[in-house]
C-alpha cells in the first residue's frame, strides 16, 4: 500500500498541480496572452479547488476502490487536456449551473460567516486586550509597592 502511495501521490502532483501551474505561467508570460487561455486556467483553478475539496470526502468513503486513485488522476488530466476541454465542459455544466442556482444563498452564507468572525476577532481582541491592561497594572503595582518598600542606599536615588 505504502510502496503505491507515494508514486501516486507524486504523480497527482506533478499532473494536477505542478503542470498546470507551469501552464499557467506560459499563458501570464505572453505579454498578450489570450482571454480565452486566461478563463480557461482560472476555471481549472477554481474546479481543482472544489475537488480538492471533495477529495476528503470522497477519500474517506471510495479509496478502498481498487483504481480510485486513478480515476483522480484521470480527471486532473482530463480537466487540463486540451483535446477534450474538460475544464470548459465541467465548468459550463455542471459547476456553474450548480453556483448560480444557489449563489445568493452562497453569498448570503459567506457574508454571515465573516460578520462572526469578525465578532469573534473582535472579542479575542477585547479580551487580549483586557488581559494585557490587567496584567502591566499588576506589574506596575508590584514594582511600585516593591519600590516603595525597600530603601535606597545609592547616592544616585
Amino acid at each position: 500500500m505504502v510502496g503505491s502511495f507515494l508514486p501516486r501521490t507524486i504523480c497527482k502532483m506533478v499532473l494536477g498541480y505542478v503542470y498546470p501551474a507551469y501552464e499557467c505561467y506560459k499563458t501570464l508570460k505572453n505579454n498578450k496572452p489570450e482571454i480565452e487561455q486566461l478563463i480557461l486556467w482560472c476555471q481549472y483553478w477554481i474546479l481543482v479547488a472544489m475537488l480538492t475539496v471533495l477529495e476528503r470526502v470522497g477519500d474517506a468513503l471510495f479509496a478502498w476502490l481498487p483504481i480510485y486513485c486513478e480515476v483522480k488522476l484521470a480527471l486532473f488530466i482530463y480537466l487540463w487536456s486540451s483535446k477534450v476541454k474538460g475544464t470548459n465542459y465541467l465548468y459550463n455544466h455542471l459547476f456553474r449551473n450548480f453556483v448560480s442556482q444557489h449563489e445568493l444563498e452562497i453569498d448570503s452564507k459567506i457574508l454571515e460567516f465573516r460578520v462572526k468572525t469578525g465578532d469573534i476577532a473582535n472579542y479575542c481582541c477585547q479580551k487580549a486586550l483586557n488581559y494585557g491592561h490587567k496584567g502591566v497594572s499588576e506589574i506596575f503595582q508590584y514594582a511600585s509597592s516593591h519600590s516603595a518598600s525597600q530603601p535606597c542606599h545609592d547616592q544616585a536615588c
